[in-house]
């Protein structure tokens, strides 16, 4: 399936990307490479495949949240601009 350069900046408009020309080529080469190897894989017989429920033979290790008692926490909240109750502001990443 070939992607058109208009699908791309159909995309590159979506992601609010700008993209130059050469850009806008390149990245139509890219993903219809991309859609190619797709549909290639989609055409493997997986039929007499266990699927997989996890990849790694480790556990996940988690460990405990430890408060570092050389680390003067009321300082930091008087340093910090915004604070609300007990915790510290910060500005929004995502609007």
């Amino acid at each position: 399936m070939k992607i058109s350069k208009k699908e791309v900046e159909h995309i590159a408009s979506l992601a609010r990307l700008d993209l130059s020309e050469p850009e806008k080529k390149k990245f139509a080469r890219e993903l219809t490479s991309i859609i190619d190897y797709i549909d290639q894989l989609k055409k493997l017989e997986t039929k007499n495949i266990e699927p997989l429920y996890q990849t790694g033979v480790l556990p996940n290790v988690t460990a405990r949240d430890k408060i570092k008692p050389d680390i003067n926490q009321e300082e930091i909240k008087k340093q910090f601009g915004k604070k609300e109750d007990d915790y510290l502001k910060i500005n929004k990443v995502f609007e």
